[in-house]
């Protein structure tokens, strides 16, 4: 099994990279993923999620408007747009895999206890 993330690096304040988590080894259509981020000294911190089979998707409230998470279930991958990146936006950000969808109220799936697969995560440094 794997998750591996990819187009991180050092971006621009107002920059809008766009992450990739290309997923191997199990059954991605039946997966929940989601991207997480941890900046330093700080706590894991959930961004977003996108649900199997209906697509349902959940964001941070600081990351709504400003994130898009989406799936390509052909490519075993899941993609995060981000726009207008500020400096506190630095962190390792990553994608993790729940075999289980979370709740359809979004109540649970920032848990990150939950997931049964992560990534190694990928470095988004925002400059000003």
């Amino acid at each position: 099994v794997q998750l591996v993330e990819s187009g991180g690096g050092l971006v621009q304040a107002g920059g809008s990279p766009r992450l990739s988590c290309a997923a191997s080894g199990f059954i991605f259509d039946d997966y929940a993923i989601a991207w997480f981020r941890q900046a330093p000294g700080k706590e894991r911190e959930g961004i977003s999620c996108i649900r199997s089979t209906d697509g349902e998707t959940y964001y941070a409230a600081p990351m709504k408007g400003r994130f898009t998470i989406s799936r390509d279930n052909a490519k075993n991958t899941v993609f995060l747009q981000m726009n207008s990146l500020k400096p506190e936006d630095t962190a390792v950000y990553y994608c993790a895999a729940d075999r289980e969808n979370p709740s359809l109220d979004g109540s649970t799936w920032s848990e990150g206890i939950r997931y049964d697969y992560w990534g190694q995560g990928t470095q988004v440094t925002v400059s000003s």
